[in-house]
């Protein structure tokens, strides 16, 4: 007999949508197989009752084996051996048509008994294996959907732990269903023969035995062809029996060793995490937005295949592509309080995908195989151990991150300072390699034990008091209408550059060097290979705002500030000479509670291919700087000069006051040795009303002719008077 086509019964925990398909096929044959056997049994069925009609019944019945090799099995249609077999047989029958109908106990026992059984019992079988797996399949989606909702932040032990129950016996039951399900439809590939086979060996028994007399019709050709066919029946039926025992056997060990993997988070340090695959498969959830802030979660299987993303529904036949891989970014995010969630960001920054893990196992293990293929490492000829020595090597590169304490302490400022410089790179990009680097050994710009802030808080802010206004303006809201907060003019509301570009902190370490720009380029390389080594997928992402006066870190979600950089304290900035999406700058700071120690920390960041446009923002915003700087000083010098002509304005007038009165007592005294007649004339308008109250009341004014302003002073006070002034 020819090969039996089967079901993968080591592939129903994995419950894959190839498998779901095939899982398709089968149940079309099976039902196929109902069809065809309902008709023959029918046709049988005339056979059993009317005698009358016994001749016709025959031809029907070897008119159906004749339209055998017509029927369009979707499992074992061609085959050919089955199909002359039965050939022969609709010939046999044929001749048979004309028999006696006297045969109905024989016909009972040796034809209606087999294909009855099959009929009510395998097909039925089968049919209610079927609803019990599909309401176990149900069972098991809606539990793991009531799973993925667990939440993050608020977890409920009880909650979390009738919930993980709940997924462990779906699984488990669907699992076992599952597995009956395909042995039963693996059998009726082997009972289908025998369903067709048995009763028409045991109809021509009974017609052999009825007819004893008659053997001259019966060829011992026949009954050689009769034998070879109830033995062929027979191996059938222990090729049967002992695939059963095999799948038995099968379904016992697969039960027991899949236990463990019913969780639907396993412990990771009995299933240790895999980092240096380059092709995974595996259910996800996939988040895809219904409107500005509502979204749904879909649950596909997801494979990759090369350096694309492939998504496959259940049912498909073939998936397809999802996203290209390629040179792309992945990073763990936090959404809708969902656990084990990873973003794909495109190599352009134009799309991204938002999937969600049913274990931290999967949760790392997918970051890991995308990050391995996105640098197509799946293209050489052993990409797993490619991926393991890169890993090794990163391993090797970086010295594990220390304590908190060590940390700590490690920022202390040393006793020698470093004289203040102003350098700073003039080209966001540097191609090239700098030939300094050469002559200049990677110790003296990064220290090997050097520890790395992987969060957003700047590790500066724990020993600097003169910095933390500078680095703790984290509490006022940035506003997003434009208005100002409660009266309070924004510091840089005057500012004459603006420019906001989304980047995320990738890490932060001080550097010994602030002069040459491949102490970006080491720092870089030391954080890179630290996340990779230290398993940190997680990224802030914030938005970067560059202003003439400083740089400011701000949070997309609420426009909070979260660290502010003085513009004049960054020293030195540039791209990865390869990444351009890499980009960093170094921060000079005072590096203890003396002012003339200094300390230099680089930070790095990622972006969206924009790291050449951050650079030359800032230096733009340092030019615009600079240029203000200049103008400010010109117009303090002048103010200066306008300051000093005014004061020396307000000397002379003071002068001129001081001499004023001694002016007016000398003319008043040449103008009383001008008496003529007791009348004085040609004084000062306001020189007759002070002499008059000097002279007292007897002194008067008086007008003469041509004299507007003249007094009259008694000539008994004139000589007295005369002699006081």
């Amino acid at each position: 007999m020819p090969g039996i086509d089967k079901l993968p019964i080591e592939e129903t925990l994995e419950d894959s949508p190839q498998t779901r398909s095939l899982l398709g096929v089968f149940e079309e044959d099976a039902t196929a197989i109902s069809n065809y056997m309902n008709q023959l049994y029918q046709a049988m069925h005339r056979i059993y009752d009317a005698q009358n009609e016994l001749s016709a019944a025959t031809h029907l019945t070897s008119k159906l084996l004749k339209e055998y090799e017509k029927q369009r099995f979707p499992l074992g249609g061609d085959d050919e051996v089955m199909s002359s077999t039965l050939q022969q047989f609709s010939k046999v029958i044929d001749e048979l048509s004309s028999c006696h109908a006297v045969l109905s106990t024989q016909l009972a026992d040796a034809m209606m008994f087999p294909i009855t059984q099959f009929k009510e019992r395998d097909l039925k079988e089968i049919l209610t294996l079927k609803e019990v797996f599909q309401i176990a399949s149900n069972d098991h989606d809606a539990a793991i959907n009531r799973y993925s909702r667990l939440s993050k932040k608020r977890e409920n032990d009880k909650v979390k732990y009738e919930v993980t129950e709940d997924v462990y016996t779906s699984r488990k039951k669907q699992h076992q269903t599952m597995m009956h399900y395909f042995c039963a439809l693996n059998t009726l590939q082997y009972k289908k023969k025998i369903a067709l086979l048995e009763p028409l060996l045991g109809y021509m028994q009974a017609q052999i035995s009825f007819f004893k007399m008659g053997s001259e019709n019966l060829s011992e050709q026949l009954e050689e062809f009769l034998t070879n066919i109830g033995t062929s029946v027979q191996n059938v039926r222990r090729e049967m029996d002992n695939d059963v025992e095999t799948m038995q056997q099968t379904i016992e060990d697969l039960e027991v060793a899949s236990d463990p993997l019913y969780v639907p988070d396993p412990d990771p340090t009995k299933f240790p995490v895999n980092r240096n695959l380059t092709r995974k498969a595996g259910y996800l959830n996939a988040r895809n937005k219904t409107g500005l802030v509502s979204s749904t979660w879909d649950r596909q299987f997801y494979f990759t295949q090369g350096g694309n993303l492939m998504s496959q529904a259940r049912g498909d036949v073939a998936g397809g592509l999802a996203m290209d891989i390629d040179n792309c970014s992945v990073m763990a995010v936090d959404c809708e309080d969902r656990r084990y969630c990873f973003q794909i960001t495109s190599f352009d920054g134009k799309k991204s995908s938002i999937l969600q893990a049913e274990s931290k196992k999967d949760h790392e293990e997918w970051i890991c195989t995308i990050n391995n293929i996105s640098k197509q490492i799946y293209l050489s000829e052993n990409p797993e151990e490619i991926a393991a020595r890169v890993n090794q090597s990163a391993l090797e590169a970086v010295t594990p991150s220390p304590s908190f304490q060590q940390r700590h302490e490690s920022l202390r400022p040393a006793g020698q300072s470093r004289p203040p410089t102003a350098r700073t790179s003039s080209s966001g990009s540097l191609g090239s390699e700098s030939t300094n680097l050469a002559a200049l050994s990677l110790d003296s710009l990064v220290a090997p034990d050097t520890p790395i802030q992987f969060d957003i808080i700047s590790p500066v802010c724990e020993d600097q008091p003169g910095q933390a206004k500078a680095f703790g303006q984290g509490g006022r809201r940035t506003n997003p209408f434009g208005e100002s907060g409660g009266g309070t003019k924004s510091e840089t509301e005057d500012s004459i550059l603006h420019q906001l570009f989304i980047v995320r902190f990738l890490g932060s370490m001080e550097v010994k060097s602030d002069d040459n720009p491949d102490v970006v380029y080491e720092t870089m390389r030391q954080i890179l290979a630290a996340r990779a080594i230290h398993n940190i997928f997680r990224m802030t992402e914030s938005h970067l705002l560059v202003t003439c006066d400083c740089l400011k870190l701000i949070d997309p979600q609420t426009q909070v500030t979260r660290l502010t950089f003085p513009l004049p304290s960054v020293v030195l900035y540039a791209t990865h000479q390869e990444n351009k999406r890499l980009f960093g700058f170094v921060l000079r700071t005072s590096g203890g509670r003396s002012e003339s120690n200094l300390s230099s920390v680089c930070y790095i960041f990622e972006s969206n291919n924009e790291g050449e446009k951050i650079c030359d923002s800032v230096g733009l915003a340092k030019q615009i700087a600079l240029h203000a700087e200049l103008d400010r000083r010109a117009s303090e010098k002048q103010k200066e000069i306008e300051r000093v002509k005014e004061k020396q304005q307000k000397e002379l007038s003071k002068q001129k006051q001081i001499e004023k009165p001694y002016a007016e007592e000398a003319s008043l005294s040449h103008l009383l040795h001008q008496k003529q007649n007791g009348t004085w004339s040609g004084v000062p308008m306001h020189l007759p009303y002070l002499l008059t109250s000097r002279m007292g009341t007897d002194s008067h004014l008086a007008h003469t002719q041509g004299s507007p302003y003249c007094f009259r002073i008694p000539p008994s006070r004139l000589v007295h008077e005369t002699t006081d002034f």
